[in-house]
């Protein structure tokens, strides 16, 4: 069963594209940009700003005893953090991204047929 997903999976043509012109990450070995490092500090940033920050919020409203402190900033404090990952995706454009998941997805795909098929 699972050699037939496998199967079905490499048969696409983006996995079979990948493949074939062996995916790589050449593209990173030139300079970024001050835009797609920026992009990519927001990205890190946004991390900080996901459950790091909601946890603190939760432990200022328990110190504080105030529970207005974690129900209204939890969800806000999140809610910004997706808003600059958003940003820095789109800072650090969609071209790194998509080089690296065709990598990623010959890598992985590469080896799972060999185990599998």
């Amino acid at each position: 069963m699972i050699s037939r997903i496998i199967t079905k999976f490499g048969n696409t043509p983006y996995v079979r594209n990948a493949i074939a012109e062996k995916a790589d990450l050449a593209a990173f070995r030139q300079k970024p940009s001050a835009r797609i490092l920026f992009g990519v500090f927001l990205i890190g940033f946004s991390y900080i700003l996901g459950w790091p920050a909601v946890g603190a919020l939760a432990g200022l409203a328990i110190y504080f005893e105030e529970p207005l402190v974690a129900i209204i900033g939890g969800p806000l404090t999140y809610g910004v953090s997706h808003l600059v990952f958003l940003a820095g995706m789109y800072l650090a454009g969609a071209k790194y991204s998509g080089i690296f998941l065709r990598w990623a997805t010959r890598i992985v795909m590469e080896k799972l047929m060999r185990k599998y098929t």
